[in-house]
């Protein structure tokens, strides 16, 4: 089975180098918010071309303390796309803000900036801009309809680890940016871990203290925080992961070009090619078929292993039937959750099984 992920095949030079990392944790005997968290969190805002980077338990509570820190509460609402994970929104509500579901683009699956203009109210407060996939994109025309209505743009990059535009990477656009370091991401842990980054440094501290129950200094709680500290053993580790991100996006991006290429099958469309190059990280690599499930049904007899990023929309969530949308619908949004489906795009992914899932894909004739 050509799978979506196998990490049992990764380098072994980096399977010793993540060994020799946690050897370094154990025998420091310091396990949370120590040095191996603050080297990481400086190597990863250097990325990301910011000034601060603030470990966190999970991309989740990355976008909830950002919100959090940018006085972002009750009776605020927060314009984000359906088409996500339920985190995105789950971390809108946990800060105890309304989320606004806006629809998608139908070329890219990203959130339709007409739509969130529609969305737009005088309790608006801040945009939840989701790069789904791993791609970015028109992001001038974000950052300005945000700074002329007096929005705040926090950006969901748990997909976008390294992807940038015109120089600029994702997570630097905005007030903040949000970082999740699952183990199926790009630059992922070996367990729960994220990151949120800012240049703002009141943003930051805050961010900081909220984080670590909301502590100032040891034992004094000026508010209420929570718990979500990006442990030494998870940062020890990514920062080994990192040196090798640069390579394993290459990687991914020679595996979309052969698939942009390669496929030509008019039952199944890909999604539009990237605004640049360096744009988009393919986290996933998503194409659209009217008969998805006989599709996923093909590719299985001929090996290949498929997912569903996400079969149902934030709005046909039970627990978010009742949630605030576009005055016009989200049909785009439904469209594409049914029609969706990623298919392998990972950096160890050989050239004979890209080529086997291409020969899969165009052998597809709905029958």
């Amino acid at each position: 089975m050509i799978l979506m992920n196998d990490f049992k095949v990764e380098p072994p030079e980096l399977h010793q180098a993540m060994l020799g990392a946690a050897s370094r944790v154990l025998e420091s005997g310091w396990y949370v918010l120590g040095r191996e968290v603050e080297v990481f969190e400086r190597q990863w805002a250097t990325e990301c071309g910011v000034a601060y980077g603030i470990g966190v338990g999970n991309g989740m509570d990355a976008i909830e303390i950002a919100l959090r820190s940018l006085g972002i509460g009750p009776g605020d609402e927060v314009i984000t796309t359906p088409m996500t994970a339920f985190a995105t929104v789950l971390a809108i509500v946990r800060a105890g803000a309304t989320p606004v579901l806006a629809d998608i683009d139908r070329q890219t699956a990203l959130m339709s900036i007409d739509s969130a203009r529609r969305c737009i109210t005088l309790r608006t407060k801040a945009i939840v801009l989701v790069h789904l996939y791993g791609q970015i994109r028109a992001m001038d025309a974000w950052t300005e309809l945000c700074a002329a209505r007096g929005i705040l743009l926090v950006e969901d990059c748990a997909q976008a680890h390294l992807a940038s535009l015109n120089g600029n990477m994702a997570g630097s656009f905005g007030a903040a940016g949000a970082f999740s370091f699952y183990p199926t991401k790009n630059l992922g842990a070996v367990g729960d871990a994220g990151m949120l980054v800012s240049d703002d440094e009141a943003l930051a501290r805050k961010a900081g203290k909220l984080r670590n129950y909301g502590q100032s200094v040891r034992y004094y709680h000026p508010e209420m925080g929570l718990n979500s500290r990006l442990d030494e053993m998870q940062a020890a580790i990514l920062g080994e992961r990192l040196k090798w991100l640069p390579e394993f996006t290459t990687r991914r991006r020679e595996i979309a070009d052969a698939y942009l290429s390669g496929i030509d099958n008019p039952l199944v469309k890909c999604m539009a090619v990237p605004e640049s190059p360096q744009a988009h990280v393919y986290h996933l690599f998503v194409v659209n078929c009217v008969q998805r499930d006989k599709l996923q049904a093909h590719l299985r007899t001929h090996q290949v292993q498929t997912h569903i990023h996400y079969p149902i929309p934030i709005h046909q969530q039970e627990s978010c039937l009742n949630i605030a949308r576009d005055p016009l619908g989200l049909a785009i949004s439904e469209h594409h959750a049914a029609t969706c489906l990623s298919i392998p795009c990972h950096p160890q992914m050989a050239d004979a099984e890209v080529d086997a899932v291409i020969a899969a894909l165009n052998s597809f004739s709905g029958e």
